[in-house]
């Protein structure tokens, strides 16, 4: 009887087992199936926007990117600033750039092909009085080239490019409609018996172009491309070219040690 029992007591136990078991495999089996519904959820369209939308909070919203690349367009069909300095595509203006009074001639801000002033009257008076006051100092100062028009400044430009190629010749002369000799106030200055030396920056440094420098202000005149400035000019130091604007503004200039784009804060 004992050995029935026993064996009645192990038959017992092991269906519990077998049923304890059943039960563990289907509790794990429903835990894997619920852990797999969650995750297809987080990955369903719907949450994975959400979750961009959480991430992107700090950054710009979608409209002002837009209007961003909007406006690069914008500056981009405006014209596209060159090596050179000029603006390609820019279109030919009417009117000539006057800024705070003072007319403008550079690679930015062009002439019409029509403007045609001549040479200034009031800058060939002022050029005459500091000749003469030069010629009392032992200088006899030259003014070799002032006033030139569109076509004539077109015809000069086109000889320098086929000499020395387009890229050379926009860092000393100028494309017609952007040179200031258009102007009518702007003038080449030599020494006379130093022929040799005009359109050099070597007459900068001789005694003749030391005194123009240091006494041009008091005149009118400024050096207009000066040593170091060709990032801001767009063009090569020129020891010999000058422009008038009024010895009130000259003098400020000069004093400022600035360009004339610098001081006139011209962008």
């Amino acid at each position: 009887m004992k050995e029935y029992r026993y064996g009645n007591n192990k038959k017992s136990n092991k269906g519990k087992y077998i049923v304890s078991g059943i039960l563990i495999v289907l509790a794990v089996s429903v835990g894997i199936y619920f852990w797999i519904i969650n995750q297809n959820k987080a990955e369903t369209p719907d949450n994975v926007a959400e979750q961009q939308t959480a991430e992107n909070t700090n950054e710009q919203p979608v409209e002002e990117q837009k209007d961003e690349t909007s406006n690069e367009s914008e500056q981009q069909n405006e014209g596209t600033l060159t090596n050179g300095g000029y603006i390609e595509g820019q279109p030919e203006p009417t009117e000539p750039t006057y800024i705070d009074g003072v007319l403008i001639a550079n690679k930015k801000y062009p002439l019409p092909s029509d403007f045609a002033p001549g040479e200034n009257k009031e800058a060939r008076a002022a050029f005459e009085k500091m000749a003469g006051d030069a010629k009392s100092a032992g200088f006899e100062l030259v003014a070799f080239s002032t006033y030139r028009s569109y076509e004539y400044q077109e015809t000069l430009y086109n000889r320098y490019v086929e000499r020395d190629g387009k890229e050379n010749a926009d860092r000393y002369s100028a494309r017609p409609g952007y040179s200031e000799h258009q102007t009518g106030l702007a003038f080449d200055v030599g020494e006379k018996g130093n022929e040799d030396l005009w359109l050099t920056e070597e007459f900068g440094e001789t005694p003749a172009g030391k005194w123009l420098v240091e006494n041009a202000d008091k005149y009118g005149f400024i050096l207009r491309y000066p040593k170091g400035k060709e990032a801001i000019t767009g063009y090569m130091y020129e020891s010999w070219h000058f422009r008038y604007v009024g010895v009130d503004l000259a003098q400020k200039v000069k004093k400022s040690n600035l360009t004339l784009e610098e001081f006139l804060n011209i962008q």
